[in-house]
């Protein structure tokens, strides 16, 4: 099985940035047809360690079934506005995105 991950650096503004994902979240549900009750991702925030802030907020994980589906999702329009979205809301710098296989 194949993740999308997406890490975003740490916001300039963590209220205004809190704001823009949750309507990130509703925009992606709406652009790929994802039901409204439905989470099929995981959303994890870091934490301080003892040396401080750790470099990214937040970490958004999507599994995939194959990388034909993966491609596909990632190459429809949808997806693309949801990609331009992301880029928009993340002040702290550009997003990274990442595509592990899970073992």
């Amino acid at each position: 099985m194949l993740q999308l991950m997406v890490l975003y650096p740490q916001p300039t503004s963590l209220v205004q940035f809190e704001t823009a994902y949750t309507s990130h979240l509703a925009l992606l549900h709406d652009k790929t047809g994802i039901p409204a009750g439905e989470k099929p991702y995981t959303v994890t925030k870091f934490l301080p360690t003892p040396e401080g802030a750790a470099p990214y907020h937040l970490m958004f994980t999507m599994p995939f079934e194959s990388k034909e589906a993966l491609e596909a999702t990632m190459a429809s329009p949808g997806m693309q506005e949801v990609a331009a979205d992301a880029n928009r809301i993340s002040t702290g710098g550009a997003p990274v995105v990442l595509i592990g296989h899970q073992q």
